[in-house]
């Protein structure tokens, strides 16, 4: 059972798949929402099922300073209706500066200008998708809880 991760954007949406164990993330690749519920929604019942996604992750975009803003809202309402459109529970995890690491990957890849967008996308997808997945691994192995 695998978990999606989501770097959520107003066109762009960067898509991260976990391995089976929920050990590690890849980058899936890029969907952009074509603005027809109908259309969008089938797309993400394929992927759920093809791939046997039982969560998705998606990036919270919190200010620097911890507050949510007006990405905040939108994130979290794409967030309800994908939920209700697939069926499966969805978390969240705190996105600050995935962007800025995806581009210094980007760049350590040699990532060329055309291709930077999507693969931007993709690559921040995946790194929030492999914090969280660190993250519930670290919890699991704390015996106090903490």
């Amino acid at each position: 059972m695998r978990v999606l991760g989501i770097d959520f954007g107003d066109r762009n949406i960067g898509l991260a798949l976990s391995d089976a164990l929920r050990l590690t993330a890849q980058p899936l690749g890029t969907y952009r929402l074509t603005g027809h519920d109908e259309k969008d929604a089938a797309y993400f019942k394929d992927l759920v099922r093809k791939h046997q996604v039982t969560e998705v992750v998606f990036g919270l975009p919190l200010r620097l300073d911890g507050t949510a803003g007006r990405r905040v809202e939108k994130t979290r309402g794409f967030a309800a209706w994908l939920k209700a459109a697939v069926g499966v529970p969805v978390s969240f995890w705190d996105e600050r500066l995935t962007t800025h690491q995806a581009l210094m990957v980007a760049h350590e890849q040699k990532v060329g200008l055309k291709a930077k967008r999507s693969v931007i996308n993709q690559i921040s997808a995946a790194i929030i998708l492999q914090g969280y997945l660190d993250s519930r691994r670290s919890d699991a192995n704390d015996p106090h809880g903490r």
